[in-house]
């Protein structure tokens, strides 16, 4: 790093790498997030440059960095911009991908998607599907989680955001949503056959044409699914959403639901597998619910749920790095940043600073609890859903979603993974298992 001194700041200059160290650490950093970035703040601090190319980033580190950006209360930060150069060919304008004005018009019409009348409903309309797909799950032999959440949250989602069962059709519909992300992160961005970017831009073009074929007949129709009340729903001035804005909003809201839950889900599986009392413990008080499938007001009851949950959104956020890019200078920990650098803070790194997490390489859900609750010594040194006006607008469906899920697996099973089995995980762009996470179930029944 080298700096020059600007009044009591010093402007942050990045050295410019060749693109052969740009490309490896890039590399590194997806292989590794959690090990770069504890890297970078051991040796150079709280504020990291980098170059590659003509292209200018800053990591910072910290949770006052991150709650500098994520609130970005002095409108400094652009999310458009930011994304944009990553996924914006692939999930266009969804609402991640909004900024100031725009964002809050589109965000505060989606909102009505997501109020508590319509959680409910969303559950009663999951409750049955879950109980279907893992009774079909086999037990005493191994399976591989990751791919059996992804197909059941794919499903729940086609069903509660499309108000439809797929079907055979859910394997091209997983296939287009799988490429996609795939093409988020892709170096080669070229449109020739048999690229992952050229895959993504495939699978958009189905999505799209897919989801704009059921647009008329749910503007018209009287559904509760999540299309439907996005065809129907406005604004106080009285305006509505475009087919291309619904077909945007429902694509990134589709690969949100269940990519992320699944991220969790599947992480949640492993942690529960090695630590059996916890999953016992879980056991016991879904148990003690007595009923098969919980309703809206359970979840409150199943707090072991909801410890392990944060525990293991702390240990592996699904979005392990937030970008943003600096529309105009700013200062941070004594440095000047120029505009036009993109910002990067990470979650990943900051869910295991020493400094704010006791014992931050373990598993242990009751730092959660009370009294020690050690996700409240910062406002933002826990951020599994982000932060600020672009705070994750599903989180409070993944609260219901999860509970239910695991509610009726620990009613139905117990598992574990292979002996001396260690998951290995794929931390960027979503946090996975890179092998799928063998599972072996037994069945309670």
């Amino acid at each position: 790093m080298t700096a020059l001194r600007s009044g009591d700041l010093e402007l942050l200059r990045p050295h410019r790498p060749g693109y052969i160290e740009g490309f490896r650490h890039t590399m590194e950093m997806r292989a590794d997030t959690l090990l770069c970035t504890r890297r970078m703040y051991e040796r150079e601090g709280g504020v990291v440059p980098q170059r590659f190319g003509p292209f200018r980033a800053a990591n910072l580190f910290g949770p006052d960095a991150v709650k500098l950006v994520l609130l970005n209360r002095d409108g400094i930060f652009s999310n458009k911009l930011a994304w944009d150069q990553i996924i914006g060919r692939i999930f266009t304008n969804g609402l991640m991908l909004r900024d100031a004005e725009d964002h809050r018009y589109h965000r505060r019409i989606m909102m009505g998607a997501f109020k508590t009348s319509a959680l409910e409903s969303y559950l009663e309309q999951m409750n049955p599907e879950i109980a279907a797909r893992i009774s079909r799950w086999p037990s005493g032999e191994p399976f591989l989680a990751y791919p059996a959440f992804k197909r059941l949250t794919l499903d729940l989602a086609c069903s509660v955001f499309l108000g439809m069962t797929l079907g055979p059709e859910a394997e091209r519909v997983n296939k287009a949503f799988a490429d996609a992300v795939a093409a988020s992160m892709a170096m080669v961005r070229l449109p020739l056959p048999g690229l992952a970017w050229t895959k993504g831009l495939d699978g958009r073009r189905y999505l799209t044409r897919y989801l704009r074929e059921l647009i008329e007949p749910r503007r018209k129709g009287n559904g509760t699914d999540m299309l439907s009340q996005l065809c129907r729903t406005e604004s106080e001035e009285g305006h509505k959403f475009s087919d291309q804005e619904i077909i945007d909003h429902m694509i990134f809201l589709m690969m949100a639901a269940h990519d992320t839950t699944t991220s969790t889900l599947t992480s949640m599986m492993y942690e529960l597998a090695i630590h059996t009392p916890w999953q016992d413990r879980i056991r016991s008080e879904s148990l003690a619910l007595c009923k098969e499938r919980i309703e809206a007001g359970d979840v409150a009851k199943l707090l072991s749920v909801s410890l392990v949950m944060s525990e293991t959104l702390r240990r592996y956020p699904p979005l392990p790095s937030i970008p943003r890019l600096a529309t105009r200078e700013f200062a941070c920990t004594g440095f000047l940043i120029s505009a036009g650098t993109l910002v990067v803070v990470h979650p990943i790194h900051t869910h295991h600073m020493e400094e704010w997490w006791t014992n931050p390489f373990a598993f242990d859900p009751e730092r959660f609890a009370s009294p020690r609750e050690e996700h409240k010594r910062h406002s933002h040194n826990f951020v599994p859903f982000g932060g600020g006006a672009h705070m994750c607008i599903g989180y409070r469906f993944a609260e219901l979603q999860i509970p239910a899920i695991l509610h009726q697996l620990v009613q139905r099973f117990r598992w574990r993974v292979p002996e001396g089995y260690r998951m290995p995980v794929q931390q960027s762009p979503i946090s996975k298992p890179k092998d799928g996470l063998p599972i072996i179930l037994e069945s309670l029944h």
